[in-house]
């Protein structure tokens, strides 16, 4: 009989874990930038770029405060669309850095 130590198997499993998170983070960003795109237009899109996904938490950098606001106002629509794109409820709330 032959016995695997549980640490091997245990990094193992936080591999695979990982990776699939980092797909899902990866995935998340693209959708919140064709979100942008559609709702925005291309020529303001390009003025905010999604970073990273935490928590369900996608942050954004923005070149002004005005395009920081506009993403405010209209978060519950952008998330919605996000997550339409994802075909999962992944992000639950934009964060916005200006």
């Amino acid at each position: 009989m032959s016995f695997t130590p549980i640490g091997d198997t245990l990094k193992k499993t936080e591999t695979a874990s990982s990776r699939q998170k980092q797909a899902d983070a990866g995935q998340a960003i693209t959708a919140t930038e064709e979100a942008f795109e559609e709702l925005f237009g291309k020529e303001l899109a390009i003025h905010a770029k999604p970073l990273y996904l935490k928590n369900r938490t996608i942050t954004v950098t923005c070149t002004s405060s005005a395009l920081a606001q506009e993403i405010r106002l209209n978060q519950t629509k952008i998330v919605k669309k996000i997550n339409k794109l994802l075909k999962s409820d992944e992000v639950d709330r934009i964060r916005y850095l200006s």
